[in-house]
Parts: structure tokens; sequence; C-alpha cells
């Protein structure tokens, strides 16, 4: 069960993700946890690996990133929306986080969603192969709402863990999606940001235990900043999969993320998604 200091962490995580444009000072912050202004950050970093700080501005900056290539709200209008009323600093900050400008990255085309109406002109960028998967044994925090803000559950996955002393006894990161965001209601969609555990390790509440069945795969490989995993979606779904000659299973797709924005370049993030196939 989760202890109190956990509860803490918890409660601010969701705070950041709750008030990106708010006030979120490491004295604010401290008000949240109701703990000592004077010992919350030597606490937060050692629970987290990160000062508040750095977890504020990487949490605002995927927020940026995704709403760059989704939408075609003005760079301003995004840069007040994370906290940024002056947008050379949010430029300044972006550009720290994505090594591009916002108007470069919102330009990618590689992260950008299929145009639908000229689908069948564009040709597959990512690599995709069919394997064999094996069996996935999960510890998830549950997620409800957009696919895009799984962050959120994941950030709260690692302090959970963290504040039990876990980290170091787990496996890959691994997102699974039970829905799709095309026929769902984002407050609807629901997916689990879970890391692969051993069978003998205990998973206790908030954490659940979510188990992937062994099958055979369409393993795509997107390797970039995560923004981009929708865009990669639509050229599995609508360009990979109607050439194929496959049929998807009746199982949930997941994501496998073999590196860390905690320690990766966003340009180098590599992330798997399978999804599971008939046969």
């Amino acid at each position: 069960m989760a202890n109190d200091y956990e509860k803490r962490l918890l409660r601010v995580l969701d705070y950041i993700h709750d008030h990106p444009a708010g006030d979120l000072s490491l004295d604010a912050l401290a008000d949240v946890a109701a703990f000592s202004r004077f010992h919350w950050h030597r606490v937060f970093r050692a629970m987290t690996g990160e000062t508040t700080a750095q977890t504020v501005k990487r949490m605002r900056m995927h927020r940026a990133a995704v709403a760059l290539v989704r939408e075609n709200t003005p760079v301003a209008r995004i840069a007040s929306d994370v906290g940024y009323p002056n947008t050379a600093s949010f430029a300044r900050a972006f550009a720290e986080i994505y090594r591009s400008s916002p108007a470069a990255f919102r330009a990618r085309g590689e992260l950008r969603p299929l145009n639908r109406t000229l689908k069948q002109e564009i040709t597959l960028m990512f690599p995709v192969t069919v394997r064999s998967e094996p069996t996935r044994r999960l510890a998830a925090m549950a997620h409800s709402g957009h696919y895009f803000e799984i962050n959120r559950s994941f950030e709260k996955l690692f302090a959970s863990l963290s504040a039990r002393n876990l980290v170091g006894k787990t496996g890959h990161m691994v997102g699974v999606f039970y829905n799709d965001p095309a026929q769902t209601a984002p407050a609807d969609l629901k997916s689990h940001a879970g890391v692969e555990v051993p069978a003998t390790l205990p998973v206790d509440p908030p954490l659940e235990v979510v188990s992937l069945p062994a099958a055979r795969h369409a393993v795509l490989t997107f390797t970039g900043p995560y923004a981009g995993l929708p865009a990669a979606y639509d050229q599995l779904f609508a360009v990979w999969l109607p050439q194929s000659g496959e049929k998807p299973a009746n199982l949930p797709s997941f994501e496998v993320y073999l590196n860390s924005p905690m320690d990766t370049d966003q340009d180098r993030l590599v992330t798997e998604i399978c999804l599971p196939l008939e046969g």
C-alpha cells in the first residue's frame, strides 16, 4: 500500500499536470505536499531523481510538443498554456529539451498524423517486423483520458516504485492501450502505464498487475519524441496493415519504451509499437 511520502509525491505530480500554467515553484509544490519547504526539494529529488524545476520543465515541454504536432494553435498560445507568457523564454526552454525551435518541430513531417485524403500516396516511413512476443507481467498504474497524457501515470508509477525501493527490480516501461482514440471519446479512453516485473515481485495498490499474453505481433520501431507516436500508429494501421495480409487479434496494442527521456535525447528515444496478430 502507498505510504505517506508516496501519497504526497503522487499528489504533487497530479497537481503539476493539472496546473501547467500555474505557480509550480518549489514553495508552491511544498505547500501542495504539505511538507516543509526547507526539506521538500531534497525529498522530491531523492524519490524522483530530478529537481522539481526539472520535472516541471519536462512535463510542460512534453505538453507543448504534443500540442505543436496535434493542433494549429499559435505558438504564443501554446507557450502561455504551459506557463510561458514570453514566447522567447518558451522557445529557449523548448530547444533545451527538443534541440529544435517550436516552429521547426511543428514542421517535421514524420511527427505529423497522416492526411487521410492522401494516405494512399504515403509510403511506410518506419520499419515493421512480425515476431513472437513473450508473456509480460507488468506493475502498472491505470490511466483514463487522452493517451498523450499517459506520461502523468508513468510519473506516478515511478514515484510509487521509488517510494517502495523497487526501481532497480523492474524491466522496460510498457504502455497498454485498450481503445481506438478515433472511435472513443477522450474521457472514455483506458490505458495502463507499466513496467515489466518478475512473478515474485509484490504489486500492491495503487499499482495493479497487468498480464500481456505471448502472441505474434507486428512491431513498428519508432525513433524520436513521443509526440510523434500518433503518426507512427497511422503508418502501422493505414499503410502497413492493409498491405500485409495480416489481421489484428482481439488483444490490446502496447508500446515498449527501450530507453527513457530522463537520460536520452528526444530524437534518440526508441519505442516499439506492438500490434497483436491472429495466428
